[in-house]
């Protein structure tokens, strides 16, 4: 059984832009697919597709820019044995707010720029740059 599935999710997403592949797939959950969705729009990852089928799955495009992989390093940071909550004034700033981190707020999973701007708080999910 998996203890912590979003660590299992970037752990994917890592081995797979290591091993150059152009996309990955895992077992969909909501809290992937708007964690993958907030990766699509910071431009970090591709288009996100759900294929339906038996169990349904989640699709991530992975981006290369000049074949390099368009995440450097993504870090879980919140963890099911250790929960981070911060303040909306204690959020991480990401290598100098060059990265981002994604927070799970009362409103929803946002980024930690998103969220300091909303003065909302949260569960520091996990940092990439």
């Amino acid at each position: 059984m998996m203890t912590d599935p979003i660590a299992d999710m970037l752990t994917r997403i890592r081995n797979a832009q290591a091993a150059r592949l152009t996309a990955t797939t895992l077992p969909f959950s909501k809290v992937k697919k708007s964690i993958a969705d907030i990766l699509s729009k910071e431009g970090y990852i591709g288009a996100v597709e759900v294929k339906e089928g038996s169990l349904k799955e989640l699709v991530v495009n992975l981006k290369y820019i000049n074949k390099q992989p368009a995440i450097k390093s993504i870090e879980r940071k919140s963890k099911p044995g250790h929960r981070m909550y911060r303040k909306s004034n204690e959020l991480p700033y990401i290598l100098n707010n060059y990265g981002i981190a994604i927070v799970s707020t009362p409103q929803g999973m946002m980024t930690n720029k998103e969220a300091r701007e909303k003065g909302l708080g949260g569960e520091v999910i996990c940092s990439l740059y």
